[in-house]
């Protein structure tokens, strides 16, 4: 229901794990329905035969995803409006000064604040099943990594304690050689025991015959047995080094096949090719964009509003003389991470980019401000590529900084023609 002249009642819903609370409110904030019900297929069907005489309803729930918002959106039972959890306690505080709380009072604040301030707030819009599921992959797929990285460091403790050799001869971790080494040789003595052939084997096997790293690799092997720890510690660490290096290999191949099917989906949706445009995006980054933006284009109005739910857009504070600006929390939290990687990896093959975030770094900014205002540079040209469904193209892009007279684009004129100044010197 888009007009909201047509809804007639209001309802507050308090979610669960396992019930749900409900209070209805006609256009005077009369109660005209209030009950609880179980989170299955009976609860839901309750639900169902309760709202029914309700034609005109809107309903307010705590949360933007979730099994009950799923629900709640399949059974098309009306609009539904998400609040932030902390504009809920504001309302609930406002309502209840006393500072009573209770899951019925929670659900009868969200409709009073739904009744009274529901008019400029946002539904929920529709998802195709492709970018729902994208959505959900995506996000899992960075909660595998987040499991990946808590293994790693693990596994690393538990070499530092009895294998520092191990240590020394691996930098990077996160590569599945390393965790291959753990398990072919979990501790040094068995290191010492398979010699200098089985050593040159592994590092074939595994493609580590790099010049700058094969010796250097091989003579570490050989003082392995030197420093290490005492034999109860390599007794004990050994047996949880090569567990946690199993399971890395194990949670790697489902990250693999998780990163097959996003890659499928990705492709077939119709803004794939736009998406996967952007410099830097690459194709883990652009299927994650493309999932947290979604098919609605009116869900972002303009350029602030994406970049708001991003998180690169600041929070500004004015009172008389008092003007502060800080970090915006309050965001998608998804969408603010991928922002930032993106950003990242955009300097490696866009000059303006990193042309940008180095003349920031030069001001003093961290590297985590100076990403999060290229972030907020890339989502203005990343809203407009959206709007009007057209791919990122560099010189399209040049034209419109010449047009407005970019500070940017000097810059990087200025560097060309040093570079090319210093070429004809040498």
């Amino acid at each position: 229901m888009n007009d909201w002249n047509q809804i007639t009642h209001y309802a507050g819903f308090d979610w669960a794990k396992d019930h749900h609370d409900v209070t209805i409110l006609d256009r005077a904030g009369q109660r005209v329905a209030e009950f609880r019900f179980d989170h299955t297929a009976a609860g839901w069907k309750q639900f169902q035969e309760k709202i029914a005489v309700y034609r005109g309803l809107a309903i307010a729930i705590e949360a933007k995803y979730g099994a009950a918002v799923e629900r709640l959106l399949e059974l098309n039972c009306g609009a539904v409006f998400p609040v932030n959890p902390k504009s809920a306690k504001s309302y609930r505080q406002r309502r209840v000064p006393s500072g009573n709380k209770t899951d019925k009072i929670d659900a009868w604040c969200l409709a009073d604040a739904l009744r009274v301030d529901g008019h400029g707030w946002k539904a929920l819009g529709p998802q195709t099943p492709l970018v729902k599921e994208l959505r959900l992959l995506c996000r899992d797929e960075i909660s595998l990594i987040r499991d990946r990285t808590a293994l790693i460091s693990q596994l690393q403790q538990a070499l530092y304690e009895y294998y520092p050799a191990a240590l020394e001869a691996f930098e990077d971790w996160t590569k599945p050689s390393a965790w291959a080494f753990v398990v072919a040789f979990p501790t040094p003595q068995a290191l010492a025991q398979a010699g200098r052939r089985k050593w040159e084997k592994f590092l074939h096997v595994q493609k580590l015959v790099r010049p700058k790293t094969y010796q250097r690799r091989l003579e570490i092997f050989a003082r392995a047995t030197q420093f290490q720890g005492s034999a109860p510690v390599v007794n004990a660490k050994s047996r949880l080094a090569a567990a946690r290096a199993r399971q890395l290999q194990f949670l790697q191949a489902q990250i693999e096949e998780y990163r097959a099917e996003i890659r499928r989906l990705f492709c077939e949706h119709s803004d794939a090719g736009l998406f996967g445009s952007l410099p830097g995006a690459g194709d883990k980054i652009a299927p994650r964009l493309l999932a947290e933006l979604g098919d609605d284009r009116a869900l972002f109005p303009d350029a602030e509003s994406l970049q708001c739910l991003a998180g690169t857009a600041p929070v500004s504070y004015q009172s008389g003389r008092v003007h502060r600006v800080r970090v915006r929390r309050a965001c998608n939290m998804f969408l603010r991470y991928t922002v930032h990687l993106w950003a990242n990896l955009s300097r490696e093959s866009c000059p303006w980019a990193a042309i940008y975030y180095a003349a920031l770094k030069a001001k003093g900014k961290s590297h985590a401000c100076a990403l999060r205002a290229l972030g907020q540079r890339w989502l203005k040209i990343l809203w407009k590529m959206w709007q009007t469904r057209t791919p990122y193209n560099a010189d399209l892009h040049a034209k419109n900084q010449l047009k407005h007279g970019s500070w940017v684009l000097q810059m990087q004129t200025v560097e060309s023609s040093s570079g090319q100044r210093v070429a004809a010197a040498e």
